[in-house]
């Protein structure tokens, strides 16, 4: 059978492939593999718990607080906040388990369930399988005053949106910014974030009503906010998706800048300041190869994983470097937080323009994005992908036609008896011509 646990947690159509009976066995078995591995150990545990605006987390929460407290694990409910403040909050408030109920940039029909440990990290691949492998076991719950207690949490938006200043090195003083909050956990967070740092702040997507969470708004639909930028005649444009632990912004004339962009920004303005370990960055294999060419030209390492923001995170943790992120917008900044943040990211990009007395299109300007093809290949033999020789032997003839200012990447998807066929160039055309020609390939040799 399939992996309950994806890179991000336990995800699924709410009710249906995340039910609530699941939830709460999987709040249970958590609280017994981990209060067996010692992490309860001579206190009493307590965990947080945070959603998304979802509909569906009303109920999911409820199966997880009732999970939780039957486990004897007393639970502070912080109610719709990002998932990296749940992230901040475990570790902050001194908390055995941190609990997310999101499914990020998905549709609001889908939800999904992430823990955190105590010092709000997500948890690693062998706890999660010992979890998995616990849910509907026999256990013998507590009772009487061994029973969790579940209280509301009081200023928990106050001590985050705190934290997160209390890492800006200047004023947003002067600039104006329209923020997109997907309709999601930041609507609240995001706009008073900004607030106090000093900038003129106009919101959209902030009237979440459970149903509408990345509905043609947030970092997964940005056609409103550059359109919102230029009608406001603002500096800039910051967009979340739905748990905000994402960021992408748009310039004044309303371009996207995606996240290999903002990396090579933050990353520049990390090193001018000292701030930047190692001067390194960690990215992953699908960062266009214009960011990784960038940070050559500036004399800073990249290091690659595999796609996923936890293999970031793996990365930086393993060799102790603080910064890295991927192109879709998680950026995750160690020396403030233990995840991607998007609304942090999102300020320390504002600083970046405000510190220099530069306008954001002109920072973009740090890195070319070559052109980037992407061709998935459905119904064929994905484990070949990797091994099969004649494919191999296209892919070297298009990377020596490519040369430096190009590259090939053929990945096999992780879910679906699908091959991604990846081309960049320095043409769209060029890019597109190989991406078709190996797609084809990929079909004759692996169908």
């Amino acid at each position: 059978m399939a992996r309950l646990f994806g890179t991000d947690g336990v995800r699924g159509l709410a009710n249906r492939d995340l039910t609530a009976p699941l939830a709460m066995d999987l709040s249970v078995a958590a609280a017994r593999v981990l209060g067996e591995q010692g992490a309860f150990r001579g206190h009493r545990p307590m965990a947080v718990v945070g959603r998304d605006p979802r509909a569906s987390g009303e109920f999911l929460e409820a199966a997880v607080v009732a999970g939780l407290a039957s486990s004897g694990v007393d639970v502070l409910r912080l109610g719709v906040l990002p998932t990296p403040a749940v992230a901040h909050l475990t570790h902050e408030l001194a908390a055995d388990i941190g609990v997310m109920l999101s499914a990020s940039h998905n549709p609001a029909p889908d939800n999904g369930i992430k823990f955190f440990d105590r010092s709000g990290y997500k948890l690693p691949d062998e706890i999660e399988d010992r979890i998995e492998a616990r849910l509907g076991a026999v256990w013998e719950p507590p009772t009487g005053a061994g029973v969790g207690r579940v209280r509301e949490a009081h200023g928990a938006v106050e001590q985050y949106v705190a934290h997160l200043l209390a890492t800006l090195p200047v004023s947003l003083d002067g600039l104006r910014v329209v923020v997109d909050c997907a309709n999601g956990a930041s609507s609240e967070v995001a706009p008073e974030a900004l607030r106090r740092a000093g900038a003129e702040v106009i919101t959209i997507g902030t009237a979440p009503d459970g149903l509408n969470i990345n509905s043609g708004c947030g970092s997964t639909h940005l056609d409103a906010l550059c359109a919102a930028v230029r009608e406001h005649g603002a500096d800039a444009g910051i967009a979340n998706d739905g748990d905000a632990d994402r960021c992408l912004a748009v310039t004044a004339s309303g371009e996207v800048v995606d996240g290999d962009q903002i990396m090579a920004i933050l990353a520049l303005d990390l090193r001018e300041a000292g701030a930047l370990a190692s001067d390194t960055v960690v990215a992953t294999v699908m960062s266009n190869l214009g960011f990784k060419l960038a940070m050559r030209e500036a004399g800073i390492a990249v290091v690659e994983t595999a796609v996923g923001d936890r293999y970031v995170l793996e990365a930086m943790k393993d060799g102790g470097f603080g910064f890295g992120g991927e192109q879709s917008g998680h950026v995750i900044m160690l020396d403030h937080a233990t995840t991607g943040d998007g609304v942090l990211t999102g300020l320390h990009l504002l600083a970046a323009m405000a510190r220099r007395g530069r306008p954001l299109d002109e920072l973009a300007k740090v890195m070319t994005r070559l052109p980037q093809v992407l061709i998935n290949v459905k119904d064929v033999d994905k484990g070949r992908a990797k091994t099969d020789p004649g494919l191999a032997s296209a892919v070297a003839d298009a990377e020596a036609e490519l040369g430096e200012t190009g590259r090939v990447l053929i990945r096999p998807s992780g879910t679906e008896p699908m091959v991604r066929v990846m081309v960049e160039a320095a043409s769209h055309d060029q890019a597109q011509a190989v991406a078709e020609r190996l797609a084809g390939v990929v079909r004759d040799l692996l169908g």
